[in-house]
């Protein structure tokens, strides 16, 4: 057991020196640990005073081995463990949050921020050393990552419950009473609060984010995911909040929204997406709002990016925009707003801050399936479902795609097969498309190698896969339908 009491010691000076863990409650602390285990003695442990790790990592891999021989627990319950453990160490909801807010009014809210996402790492509810271990790279004007960390997502049905427990407590995986819970393993998850629309929210890290300082803003009511004009007013309210952030609220229905649909909320954070980079293909103007511009985005998907410094303006425009989308119908395009199987329009709308002022992007959104297409017309088609059969979500339709883990293994037997000049074995025949396109790109520049012909090839489908998602196929049809509203070039 000693080695067991030596990694709490060396838990409860990394908490000192990383979570503001104060000298006065490092017993108090220590006795709440050895609760966890039913421990009632202890061993002094030979632990140094001062620990020089920002992150946990080592030292809680040195704690589940110290435990593991000593039978307290398998390696199966770790991250349980683990979770409990640290959730004792670290700062309780409202004094993370009086620091949170402290920093905000002296030095900003991306100094706030910083320091929030710091300390979600260094308490190991963020996961940054297995995201880091993610391969990403920039491709074709996207960003491509593969998944390692969590299983591919398969079932749209899943979203529309929201992971929820039925009668249940919390209601589902995002309620806010997930704050500390340990039935999922919460007991490090720490939040901060919101008022968005003069409602009450709050702003928490995703353990697993696709991006950097990803994470969501949660309606403190379990209320189902919606897109109104509301929902313009609250993600310019977050971005007045923390303006070196981008917002975006997922469409709020299944196979074209994100994976908890029963509970209303938003994903955002620190980093530019491609999409935000992309330029006006055409630039419409509104006669009853001079002081806007609405323009057709160059982008794969169909994309109206509302550009103003007057709230009121981006409101009206961007529901205007939203109301005329989701009652649209054109047949001869497969665009069906709604029939006997229920709703299949719906905007996709997320913001940034510049210089021009509020910059709201609607992506134009729909779910709609038939016999060809049982998974969704505007969906990845089948010969990329290899590839990615996931839903395409809000993040994906700003460009940065996140892959299956499968792919890291798979994807680098194909390289080999390649190189060797080798036929693909039957195995892999669902790997066809890529296999074929991928052998002519590094046929045409074999110096460069099968590795990064296999980038350009994803980044080919990925664009491709944004391509199926467009309801408008033709930059010019988007320009029709705006001007259907009075908008004018």
């Amino acid at each position: 057991m000693k080695n067991v009491y030596d990694s709490i010691d060396k838990l409860v000076a990394y908490a000192k020196g990383n979570l503001f863990l104060d000298d006065r409650n490092a017993d108090f602390v220590k006795n709440g640990i050895f609760r966890i285990f039913g421990l009632n003695s202890y061993e002094n442990g030979n632990s140094s005073k001062n620990i020089s790790d920002s992150v946990p990592d080592e030292i809680l891999s040195g704690f589940v081995k110290a435990c593991v021989c000593a039978g307290l627990f398998c390696e199966e319950e770790s991250e349980y463990y683990c979770d409990a453990v640290m959730g004792e160490l670290m700062l309780q909801p409202k004094q993370l949050e009086d620091i949170f807010n402290g920093i905000y009014i002296k030095d900003g809210a991306k100094a706030a921020t910083q320091w929030f996402y710091d300390y979600c790492v260094k308490c190991d509810y963020v996961k940054k050393s297995k995201l880091d271990k993610n391969p990403r790279f920039e491709q074709d004007g996207l960003i491509i990552t593969i998944n390692k960390a969590k299983p591919e997502f398969r079932d749209p049905k899943k979203a529309a419950a929201g992971n929820s427990v039925a009668g249940g407590y919390p209601k589902c995986s995002i309620c806010h009473e997930n704050e500390g819970f340990a039935g999922r393993s919460k007991r490090t998850l720490r939040t901060v609060n919101l008022t968005l629309g003069g409602q009450e929210w709050f702003w928490q890290f995703s353990p697993y984010g696709y991006f950097y300082q990803h994470g969501i803003a949660v309606n403190y009511e379990h209320t189902p995911m919606h897109v109104d004009k509301s929902t313009f007013t609250r993600l310019m309210d977050f971005v007045d909040l923390y303006p070196h952030y981008f917002i975006g609220c997922n469409a709020p229905l299944p196979r074209i929204g994100g994976s908890v649909l029963a509970h209303d909320h938003y994903q955002g954070g620190g980093e530019v997406l491609p999409m935000h980079k992309a330029k006006a293909a055409f630039t419409l103007k509104s006669k009853n709002h001079p002081d806007a511009v609405i323009e057709v985005l160059d982008w794969a998907g169909t994309v109206i990016r509302v550009v103003s410094k007057n709230r009121a303006s981006i409101e009206d425009i961007s529901e205007a925009i939203r109301a005329k989308w989701v009652a649209y119908e054109n047949k001869a395009l497969g665009i069906i707003p709604q029939d006997k199987d229920g709703i299949h329009s719906a905007i996709s709308p997320t913001v940034i801050k510049t210089a021009r002022g509020y910059e709201m992007s609607n992506i134009l959104r729909s779910n709609i399936t038939n016999e060809k297409y049982p998974d969704g017309i505007f969906h990845a088609h089948p010969e990329f479902h290899i590839i990615k059969k996931e839903s395409i979500g809000l993040i994906e339709a700003q460009g940065l795609f996140i892959l299956p883990g499968r792919l890291e293994g798979e994807l680098a037997e194909i390289e080999k097969l390649i190189e060797s000049g080798k036929p693909l074995p039957p195995e892999y025949a669902p790997f066809k498309l890529v296999y074929d396109e991928a052998s002519a790109i590094y046929g045409n520049a074999p110096k460069q190698g099968a590795h990064t012909a296999m980038r350009k090839e994803l980044g080919s489908i990925c664009n491709r896969i944004l391509e199926n998602t467009a309801v408008f196929k033709d930059k010019k049809l988007t320009v029709e339908f705006l001007k259907g509203l009075g908008y004018t070039l």
